[in-house]
């Protein structure tokens, strides 16, 4: 309780009306394009707020940033957050931008990854597989978690024999080395029942009680910056570039020009053929029951313990 009210004193105090840092959950990359886009058109500034984009390190993650107060607003999946409000921090979503999973196993047999019973799956070590590990039990395919850092040397040297990836990431990269793949030895999530959003932009609760305001403009001019990118995309790869360079990030512009096209097709709800920035109860009460049904949760994780309606 005491280490709780010291970090929101703290995320508190660390910031100015009107200013905040933002830190993606990962690297720079296309993933983030809507923000940089805000950044550099000047939709924050316009939104009268100031706005500092810092990435996460190696020995720094976005979730420490936050902890610490060094940082007000990141990016996370949905099950992501949910585990963490399980475990006690208390986020509140402030946008949502993916409406699809982009999650995929992809299998070296050339066969579907769901008859490799008992196979080595390469997983992130950083987190993110949360609806794989619940699809391994729900089918007991008793796969061997095997974890990895951020690229795909394990896979592709044949140390395993299926690995997680993103569609608009890691199999793009499996893609550019050559590896051959069809579809059947491609296990895409959002097409077999497991279709839950991904990337909404959090705060914690008590910061976002506290800067209403800045939140709300926030939000809006980051969808602003979003919309932009939608509509302007070889402009918008030219913004991540930047990004890209700037942090000197090991990355070409033909698989920032794929992630950004499958990003924003990830933002297009199935349903409603619209980018509609919202998170969808729906999702939220399938992906909670059916993580607290594979003892990932404790308890369910309503949809209103994610949002305060009052900013939308």
């Amino acid at each position: 309780m005491v280490l709780t009210l010291f970090l929101s004193i703290a995320a508190t105090s660390a910031i100015g009306q009107g200013r905040i840092v933002f830190t993606p959950q990962w690297t720079a990359q296309a993933q983030f394009a809507g923000y940089y886009v805000a950044q550099e058109k000047g939709f924050y500034r316009e939104a009268g707020i100031e706005v500092e984009i810092v990435h996460p390190s190696l020995t720094q993650s976005a979730m420490d940033r936050i902890h610490k107060g060094e940082s007000h607003a990141t990016t996370l999946q949905l099950c992501q957050a949910m585990e963490i409000i399980d475990d006690g921090v208390q986020m509140v979503n402030i946008l949502q931008t993916s409406m699809n999973n982009g999650m995929v196993i992809v299998s070296r047999r050339g066969v579907d990854p769901l008859t490799q019973k008992g196979a080595r799956v390469g997983i992130w070590s950083a987190g993110f597989g949360q609806l794989a590990i619940c699809m391994n039990i729900k089918d007991s395919l008793n796969y061997e978690w095997v974890p990895f850092a951020s690229n795909l040397n394990l896979f592709v040297a044949g140390a395993i024999d299926a690995t997680l990836a993103m569609s608009y990431n890691e199999y793009y990269q499996l893609k550019q080395t050559g590896m051959p793949m069809d579809e059947k030895s491609v296990y895409r999530f959002c097409d077999h029942g497991y279709n839950v959003q991904e990337d909404g932009v959090y705060m914690q609760r008590d910061y976002y009680l506290a800067h209403k305001n800045e939140a709300r403009k926030f939000a809006e001019a980051s969808r602003r910056g979003w919309e932009w990118a939608a509509a302007h995309p070889d402009e918008t790869l030219e913004i991540v570039m930047k990004y890209v360079n700037m942090n000197h990030i090991a990355t070409n512009r033909t698989l920032q020009r794929l992630m950004l096209a499958e990003v924003l097709r990830l933002q297009v709800d199935r349903e409603s053929g619209k980018r509609e920035f919202r998170l969808r109860p729906d999702m939220v009460e399938n992906a909670s029951r059916m993580m607290v049904e594979m003892k990932m949760l404790k308890n369910e994780v309503t949809y209103d313990q994610l949002t305060d309606e009052k900013i939308r």
